[in-house]
């Protein structure tokens, strides 16, 4: 049974979410991951399963789909 670590909640449901990782100091987005997402506070939980295809996606099992330029602001 599911259970919030953030905020306690036992509601949650399945959705697709796209993460931003930092792997060697630069950004990496990982699109349409399988999560479980609290119904209260939307935290996102990945099962161990997802977690270990994403580290072995991008620490280079897996080529990326595409390339996009961000925006980086300085909070200050």
């Amino acid at each position: 049974m599911f259970h919030c670590h953030v905020c306690g909640s036992t509601e949650a449901k399945k959705r697709f979410v796209n993460e931003i990782f930092q792997i060697d100091g630069k950004p990496v987005l990982v699109e349409h991951i399988p999560a479980i997402v609290c119904a209260r506070c939307d935290e996102e939980t990945f099962s161990r399963e997802t977690t270990e295809r994403i580290r072995r996606m991008v620490h280079g099992e897996a080529k990326p789909v595409k390339s996009i330029s961000m925006d980086v602001f300085a909070y200050a």
